[in-house]
């Protein structure tokens, strides 16, 4: 991230993070909410999908509850150039072809297994996989930050 002229990096400027995948129903919405609950706000937060579903999977939102969060009210959005070309750091989850890339933007492909048509047993460890990513990920992102 170049800062602008007039401001210092991370200063005025909390990082920004775009987690894609097909659907926006599973892994992105999982991954960005557990982002947003364990950075506390210090770390901007998007989700989208290149083929948005209608809703997001129930068995997501079922395996997210049970680690105390809330997913249910999400809805899945629509990956466009502009929300890829304003995130420090686009992570992708099976999302091919369809993902815009812009030079000076930071990519990650995470390979994790599609909740979609899993029962709650199987979406488990992927939960529990991408809690793991979303944790290492603050680290790298927040490294002076002391929590």
């Amino acid at each position: 991230m170049t800062p602008s002229p007039t401001s210092h990096p991370h200063e005025d400027r909390r990082p920004s993070v775009l987690f894609v995948c097909v659907h926006n129903a599973g892994r992105s919405q999982m991954a960005a909410a557990y982002l947003s609950a364990l950075s506390d706000g210090r770390i901007e937060v998007r989700s989208a999908g290149s083929a948005p579903a209608d809703s997001v999977n129930p068995v997501a939102v079922a395996a997210m509850a049970e680690d105390g969060v809330d997913i249910a009210r999400e809805v899945p959005k629509i990956l466009t150039p502009e929300s890829a070309r304003g995130s420090d750091v686009v992570i992708t989850m099976g999302c091919g072809d369809a993902c815009p890339v812009f030079p000076g933007t930071r990519y990650e492909d995470w390979k994790l297994a599609d909740p979609a048509g899993q029962d709650l047993a199987a979406v488990r460890p992927i939960r529990d996989g991408i809690k793991r990513r979303v944790t290492a990920l603050i680290g790298e992102l927040l490294p002076n930050d002391g929590s």
